[in-house]
């Protein structure tokens, strides 16, 4: 029996095209929503990746930070150390550092010059006495600078003339004031001791009988 079909045909046919569309737009947005979803399921492992490296790397610098700090700790021992053991070499040194001094301002006085007070504030002293002239002074000061070790840099703080007596015992003498700084002596360095084992030296042969 032939079936015959009353609906019209143009309207049949756009049905059809907009169940294809209908098909076709939830086949690409299936695609769509499963790419994005791929998509942020990757970049959330790249998060997390990073955020991992970045959690090891905060970790590492607090280790870091520690360590910086007990370096730090461990400079400022060692630097006290150095300062109390440099005190007590400083002491050690300074035992007979008067001694020294008050033998080098006698050694280097030259004949004309009386000294008559010696005052030492910390490692610098200052010596006043009565020269017979300015020159005997200017000589003083150039031994203090190139003959003395212990005692370097002088410089003439004060001199003025003045007469001592009177009469025919009246003297024309100079009253001076000078400044000098002591300097310390580095202890001599301990010699090496010979070489443990080692031979000692042979000794010379006899001379043979003719």
């Amino acid at each position: 029996m032939t079936k015959i079909n009353l609906l019209p045909h143009r309207e049949l046919k756009r049905k059809a095209r907009r169940r294809d569309f209908g098909i076709m737009a939830f086949v690409v947005a299936a695609i769509g929503a499963a790419i994005v979803f791929a998509a942020g399921f990757v970049i959330q492992q790249y998060i997390d990746v990073q955020k991992a490296k970045n959690d090891h790397i905060q970790v590492q610098s607090k280790k870091l930070d520690e360590e910086i700090k007990e370096i730090a700790k461990l400079r400022e021992e060692i630097e006290a150390l150095k300062a109390r053991q440099k005190a007590v070499e400083d002491l050690q040194a300074d035992r007979n550092l008067p001694v020294h001094v008050l033998d080098e301002l006698v050694k280097q006085t030259p004949e004309g010059i009386y000294l008559r007070n010696i005052k030492q504030t910390g490692m610098r002293v200052v010596v006043s006495g009565q020269a017979m002239n300015n020159a005997r002074v200017a000589d003083y000061v150039r031994n203090l600078s190139n003959n003395s070790p212990w005692l370097v840099a002088p410089d003439l703080v004060e001199i003025r003339a003045v007469t001592t007596g009177t009469g025919s015992s009246a003297r024309k003498l100079n009253d001076f004031s000078l400044g000098v700084n002591i300097q310390r002596q580095k202890a001599p360095e301990p010699k090496p001791a010979a070489a443990a084992g080692a031979a000692p030296p042979a000794a010379a042969a006899p001379p043979k009988k003719s």
